[in-house]
């Protein structure tokens, strides 16, 4: 029997328990971008898709695989390489193999390319420090591209995506969220699983998926903006993660020895435990905070406390006392809960808006409204703080709330 190059044993390792729990026939499509991470991704799937639950007991079933492609259209010659990328998921066997274009329908506008900005990390207005944001061309491909791929899951009805993301991603995640002073939520990285979407590699190194490529006879492609510029050649734009990536981690390494990216790794594996726990909790002490704002037999109202109006139309009421009463974490936890609520984005929603919501709870001394992301106001009136969101959503059209366990991917 042929020995299996160890890279490609654990790629496909990773992906048979990513795979674990569908019936025969589902479906299953890998993202693929034509790079090393998601080419290993999909030739990994492509064997695994024959023998779901296969073991000693069981003989193990089918599920259809296939794929989505993304064009950002953002450098020149992208058509080519997504055309490459679907090329080798169709000889690889995935059926069906879907392109998305940067304009393809019910997709988001064609982020603008770095080079046509003024500002020097390819954002709009004045340059932050950390290079953060929610804006930029790195957060519109990401939006286009997720945008993307969720619609081809409803497509072709998918039961699961597979996101090529590896433990080298994840070390940067978390690096970039020390950077910014996240709190534990974002240090907390990529989940493996949320909704649909799983990320099998979160646990192999893109040393890994570049060698199954190797066994595997795939040509991937590599990202030019992942890439440091040479030296004496002329400067461009180049992504902050890439700079984490090129300048930090390897530093890092050579400083503290070997096992940085995997100590990042673990770290958010932890702090995101930590932040379920934190969330479920927060969940229900807003749960609790909303039903003692209206007035019944179970409400949690004091003694002293005051007339209560009804909330005008389109607010959230939340009790003051219940939220003041609570755990600092659990009390800030919260109410950025009840911003997402409002709908405002989570990328958006800052400490300085969270400090706002929490002096209507604990520094209360008759301030007026406060202004929240995406047009969504709060006050504190009667005992209670009142979210309001935006009359249409918000300004750049978030209209929904993602779940409590969601970070910035």
């Amino acid at each position: 029997m042929a020995r299996v190059d160890p890279a490609v044993a654990a790629a496909r390792t990773a992906v048979r328990t990513a795979l674990a729990g569908l019936g025969p026939g589902d479906l299953v499509l890998v993202a693929c971008s034509g790079g090393a991470d998601s080419l290993a991704l999909a030739a990994a799937v492509s064997f695994e898709a024959r023998r779901v639950g296969k073991s000693v007991r069981s003989r193990g079933h089918a599920v259809r695989a296939g794929a989505v492609v993304v064009d950002h259209g953002l450098q020149e010659g992208s058509a080519d390489v997504a055309e490459r990328a679907a090329a080798q998921c169709r000889a690889l066997g995935l059926d069906p193999v879907l392109v998305r274009g940067p304009e393809g329908p019910g997709q988001p506008e064609r982020p603008e390319r770095p080079e046509q900005s003024g500002r020097p990390d390819g954002q709009d207005g004045p340059a932050r420090p950390d290079g953060a944001g929610a804006g930029g061309p790195e957060a519109a491909a990401r939006a286009l591209r997720y945008g993307a791929i969720e619609e081809a899951a409803a497509e072709t009805g998918a039961a699961r995506v597979l996101l090529g993301h590896t433990l080298d991603d994840q070390a940067e995640q978390v690096l970039l969220g020390l950077a910014r002073g996240a709190g534990a939520r974002s240090l907390g990285g990529m989940p493996r699983e949320r909704g649909i979407l799983r990320r099998p590699f979160l646990g192999l190194r893109r040393a890994q998926t570049e060698a199954v490529c190797a066994a595997s006879g795939l040509d991937y492609w590599t990202d030019p903006t992942n890439l440091l510029p040479e030296a004496g050649s002329a400067e461009r734009f180049t992504p902050l993660r890439s700079r984490v990536r090129g300048r930090v981690l390897p530093v890092l390494e050579d400083t503290l020895g070997p096992g940085v990216a995997e100590a990042l790794a673990r770290t958010a594996d932890q702090l995101r435990d930590d932040a379920d726990l934190l969330d479920t909790l927060a969940a229900d002490l807003l749960d609790r905070a909303r039903a003692a704002a209206v007035p019944g037999p179970d409400a949690e109202i004091g003694p002293d406390a005051e007339p209560r109006p009804d909330a005008e139309p389109g607010e959230d009421a939340l009790d003051v006392e219940v939220l003041a009463r609570a755990h600092p974490a659990l009390r800030r936890r919260a109410l950025r809960l009840a911003a997402l609520a409002a709908g405002c984005r989570p990328t958006d929603t800052t400490t300085r808006h969270v400090d706002a919501l929490d002096a209507f709870v604990v520094s209360w001394s008759g301030q007026g409204p406060a202004g929240l992301p995406g047009g969504a106001r709060a006050r504190r009136a009667c005992g209670r703080l009142f979210l309001r969101a935006a009359p249409t959503g918000n300004s750049d059209g978030w209209t929904g709330v993602r779940p409590p366990t969601t970070t910035q991917e």
